[in-house]
């Protein structure tokens, strides 16, 4: 017979209810990005607000305050995400290709960034706003997806140097500049100059012309 002195143990796990709030938390400031980047994606700046965001997110318009400060810190969040769309959507690595010299190089980051532009509607907002809109808010996005894409080519390129006398910042923008403009052009009317881009045999011939430019300038 247990002693009068005899304490009933229940198990407790430590630190769950900590740990429980930990992942609420991040649950929902996941969901609170979301829902900001679909409603960019959507809306525009326009509309984007703390009240429109709250909902779309189901929450409290006072968490957005308490995680992320309000709308400026839920941009900079979203600038700061577009670095994980770079890794996430052009990875590290050479998808099974051979990348010995420059041009191979920009050759798969011409298309993977055409193929992962024409998935994204965000970002292809981001891309239009920075050609029609000079806000603070767009060229804080703007900064952090070309900072993204600058991180990836110097992660990438190793020891692999443009041929001499080539201004590959000023050719990479100009290759740059043609993917968003087929992307943006697509999405508005189906086609860009004369070129069909409604259909993957139409993208297709997009991306062979695409990989000609690079060769033509890189070898």
């Amino acid at each position: 017979m247990p002693s009068a002195n005899a304490v009933a143990k229940v198990p407790i796990e430590a630190g769950s209810e900590p740990e429980k709030r930990l992942r609420n938390r991040a649950a929902t400031e996941q969901a609170i990005l979301a829902a900001a980047k679909r409603l960019l994606a959507e809306e525009g700046f326009q509309n984007f607000g703390i009240n429109a965001v709250a909902r779309g997110a189901g929450c409290d318009k006072q968490l957005i305050y308490r995680y992320y400060g309000g709308l400026d810190g839920l941009v900079e969040a979203i600038g700061a995400d577009l670095g994980s769309w770079v890794r996430d959507r052009i990875p590290d690595d050479n998808g099974g290709m051979f990348l010995l010299t420059y041009g191979d190089l920009m050759e798969r980051l011409t298309l993977l960034f055409l193929d992962a532009l024409r998935g994204d509607p965000l970002m292809r907002r981001i891309v239009a706003w920075e050609v029609s809109e000079n806000t603070e808010q767009v060229r804080r996005l703007s900064e952090a997806r070309s900072k993204a894409l600058a991180g990836w080519i110097d992660r990438m390129r190793g020891s692999l140097a443009p041929p001499k006398g080539i201004d590959a910042v000023a050719v990479n923008a100009l290759i740059f500049a043609a993917v968003q403009h087929l992307v943006l052009s697509a999405a508005v009317s189906g086609q860009c100059a004369g070129l069909a881009l409604k259909t993957a045999k139409d993208w297709e011939k997009a991306a062979v012309a695409l990989k000609r430019i690079v060769r033509g300038v890189y070898g």
